[in-house]
């Protein structure tokens, strides 16, 4: 085909959350966009993961009011789309007295910053959380805020919507070979467009390597698991996350507790640091649970997963979740980009062209909210 009569407002490369996200915002404001997604499908970290829109796990202020924008977008969309989706909430489900400390110190800090949390004894626990082992929780922190999704459903699902609602065009199986704003170069030919936005997840080299290599951009790779439901129709009821979970997103960390808890996890399980191990379940549409996860960073990711991996997070759930059955129907990994020390990279490195990356496994949670943010005002667009 002729790129010359390939005219867009907008190409944006890659089709998974953020390009989608991007995709919506610009189709809102009457742009004509085309998305260019170098496989067949969009098979990246937006649908390798727990379908969590997680605002609980994000920083006070900024990041955790933007977590809310996006939640309320993911559910503008799923539900003009048609797309399953979940306002289940979640609950940290915790079997130490220094993980109990550190979430009755969130409660105090996080309810006047806007957080709809509060503690569960283990009696309100065990009744609220049907998996809850009786003879090993001793309570949990209860938020309202997030919603589940079925992440590679709702993935195709918004593109498919964005196609037939908003006029977005998709190119499948079309890799970009470079950009000279306007033109955007793919193999037989070119689009044109006076802006791009680059949204390539963990294939962030393949355009701009110095960018990332500059920015210290990192991969992370994660292994997961998912679980045939016990039982037709049978619910999980709020998402699940662990004690474990406590030391790893960043909402906890004003509390003055944490540090212990992050000690004696050192002191007696080093291993689940080394590996990254904090375990989290949600459940998909199907019925099925999605369960995991470690992270690996740069040169200690192997192509190979490990059982190990997979033994500890096993164990550690079994520790103080109960279920009838425990059938591994699916195994997998994924990688995401990150960005020590921030959640987003978002640099114009050439005129009409924006890289936007490095959401640290916070695609899901953020995308639609940065989307809709960045523009907002596009040009003065900070984070």
């Amino acid at each position: 085909m002729s790129g010359s009569t390939d005219k867009y407002d907008v190409a944006i490369v890659g089709a998974g959350i953020l390009g989608l996200s991007h995709a919506y915002q610009a189709s809102k404001r009457g742009l004509r966009v085309v998305v260019l997604e170098r496989h067949a499908f969009a098979q990246g970290a937006s649908i390798r993961n727990f379908g969590m829109v997680w605002p609980i796990g994000q920083p006070a202020g900024r990041l955790f009011e933007l977590a809310l924008r996006s939640r309320g977008i993911w559910l503008e969309v799923c539900r003009a789309a048609d797309i399953w989706h979940d306002p289940c909430g979640s609950v940290h489900l915790v079997t130490r007295e220094d993980e109990m400390r550190v979430l009755e110190e969130f409660v105090e800090f996080g309810r006047p910053r806007g957080y709809q949390v509060e503690l569960w004894d283990k009696a309100e626990a065990c009744r609220r959380s049907p998996v809850a082992r009786a003879d090993a929780v001793i309570g949990g922190l209860w938020s309202a805020s997030e919603v589940g999704v079925d992440s590679p459903r709702a993935i195709s699902g918004i593109a498919g919507w964005l196609a037939r609602e908003h006029k977005v065009e998709f190119r499948f199986s079309t890799p970009v070979l470079a950009i000279e704003s306007p033109r955007v170069m793919i193999p037989g030919g070119e689009v044109h467009a006076p802006r791009a936005i680059v949204a390539t997840g963990s294939d962030f080299e393949q355009l701009y390597p110095e960018v990332y290599a500059k920015a210290g951009v990192q991969r992370c790779k994660l292994q997961m698991m998912s679980l045939a439901s016990p039982a037709p129709g049978w619910k999980l009821g709020p998402m699940i996350a662990s004690g474990l979970t406590i030391r790893h997103y960043p909402n906890f960390s004003p509390c003055r507790s944490l540090s212990a808890l992050e000690a004696r996890i050192q002191r007696e399980q080093p291993e689940l640091n080394d590996l990254g191990i904090h375990v989290m379940m949600s459940q998909h549409m199907s019925g099925e649970l999605i369960i995991g996860d470690s992270h690996q960073y740069d040169g200690a990711i192997s192509p190979f997963d490990s059982a190990r991996i997979d033994e500890l997070i096993l164990a550690e759930l079994k520790r103080f979740i109960t279920l009838p059955a425990w059938n591994i129907t699916r195994r997998w990994s994924g990688v995401y980009s990150k960005l020590p020390g921030s959640t987003l990279l978002c640099e114009d490195v050439a005129p009409g062209v924006r890289v936007v990356n490095a959401t640290a496994g916070k695609g899901m949670t953020m995308g639609f909210g940065l989307a809709d943010l960045m523009w907002e005002d596009w040009d003065g667009f900070k984070l």
